[in-house]
């Protein structure tokens, strides 16, 4: 039987204590701040009425501060879309693991084949970085066509020269979302071209670029770069955050008739990072607006909330045949929480985990996740571990568990037939 535990969380920090056979526990959680005066909210641009919310003309937008992994806005976020070229990120990414793991190096030189040449270089009439057909283009160089000119002979080439073809090298592409936690997101190639398979959404389009920026530093100043210059051909950055002066430095567009126009972008202010996805734009200049108004938004409107600091209990999950009847649950570090200024905000919280958790358990084992939910939407989600270690309990203990949970068994057995 799945049991709900209800407390209040202090404003700031806290912890959540669940007793009883919990599955999971449900945390009340009430964060609040004074009101400002409207004239105060007025100079911040936000609405003078709590339920004016924050809206953008855009289908599918999502605004996340990669630090905490807070959520301060999204809009059909979960929803699966076409990503037009923000499908080469996942390609970019896949190259950038096998320089990091050794198998390629960025000197190494890609053969720009006849398929490559025809199906994105000059005679597609897309985004192409102009690459000879069986020229040998170093690694480092096509990354840059990538991520600046969008070249889709670029992506191809190192498609065929890591998978053998692009439909492979497609499957490597799944493969590897799933590895880094894309759960909805599918490829089937590597330039983003228009397929009913290819389909992503904008909040993992997001922890993409999270997990770019976290795991390859090396390479994320490569977004940043404005212009870049092969076969005597230069061209821009398609970014157009990237020349607002608004602290843009990254990551990367995309149209296509499906899709619409999309962006994915990152920007720092004041030593605050947001990354904000939008997809489905009518055109170019409402995508970069759109993108703005919600950087923007995010910069002026949200501080940083400490929910629990490093090392301490967030709750406890039900053991099963151990020592202790529960084992404390941490966060891998310091817990935050973007939180908007000037409002009273209610917050809800669930510590989710599959349990009784099975002893033995040692300390750092993941036990599952806190989620805060604002409103309907999901505005955190944390992994959890074990503070402790917890281990296998008496022969007596391990009986009386296993009688427990048979007896809810037949509990919930019983009310599912009614």
């Amino acid at each position: 039987m799945s049991v709900g535990v209800e407390a209040v969380l202090p404003r700031g920090n806290g912890h959540i204590i669940p007793s009883g056979r919990a599955r999971w526990a449900l945390i009340g959680v009430m964060l609040a701040t004074a009101m400002a005066v409207a004239a105060a909210r007025a100079a911040t641009g936000m609405a003078t009425r709590k339920d004016e919310a924050f809206q953008t003309s855009v289908p599918n937008a999502i605004l996340v501060d990669p630090e905490s992994d807070s959520i301060l806005f999204d809009k059909n976020a979960d929803q699966l879309v076409a990503p037009a070229s923000l499908a080469k990120l996942m390609t970019l990414e896949y190259v950038f693991n096998e320089i990091k793991q050794g198998r390629i190096k960025l000197d190494d030189q890609v053969i720009i084949s006849e398929n490559a040449w025809r199906k994105g270089g000059a005679p597609s009439h897309g985004s192409t970085m102009y690459a000879a057909i069986h020229s040998r283009v170093k690694v480092d160089d096509l990354l840059h066509g990538v991520i600046v000119d969008s070249a889709n002979d670029a992506c191809i080439a190192l498609a065929e020269s890591i998978g053998g073809n692009e439909t492979a090298f497609a499957d490597l592409l799944t493969k590897r979302a799933r590895e880094i936690g894309l759960e909805k997101s599918t490829f089937t190639n590597s330039t983003g071209y228009s397929d009913l398979g290819l389909r992503v959404t904008v909040h993992e389009l997001a922890e993409l670029a999270r997990h770019i920026m976290h795991t390859y530093p090396d390479f994320y100043p490569y977004f940043a770069e404005r212009e870049f210059t092969w076969n005597n051909i230069h061209q821009l950055n398609r970014n157009p955050l990237l020349a607002m002066g608004i602290g843009a430095d990254g990551l990367k567009t995309g149209e296509t008739a499906e899709a619409g126009a999309n962006l994915v972008g990152s920007a720092v202010q004041e030593g605050l990072r947001l990354i904000v996805v939008v997809t489905g734009a009518r055109s170019e200049k409402e995508r970069a607006e759109e993108a703005r108004k919600l950087l923007d938004w995010g910069f002026h409107a949200f501080e940083a909330r400490l929910l629990f600091a490093e090392g301490q209990t967030v709750g406890e999950a039900r053991v099963f045949g151990g020592s202790a009847r529960y084992v404390p649950l941490v966060g891998p570090g310091t817990i935050r929480l973007m939180m908007q200024r000037n409002t009273n905000e209610r917050l809800i919280a669930r510590i989710v985990y599959t349990g009784p958790v099975p002893a033995p358990i040692h300390r750092g084992q993941p036990i599952g996740k806190l989620k805060v939910w604002r409103g309907d939407n999901l505005a955190l989600e944390v992994p959890l571990q074990a503070a402790d270690d917890v281990g296998t309990g008496t022969m007596a203990r391990r009986a009386i568990d296993a009688a427990t949970e048979l007896m809810i068994g037949l509990f919930r057995a019983g009310v599912d037939r009614l």
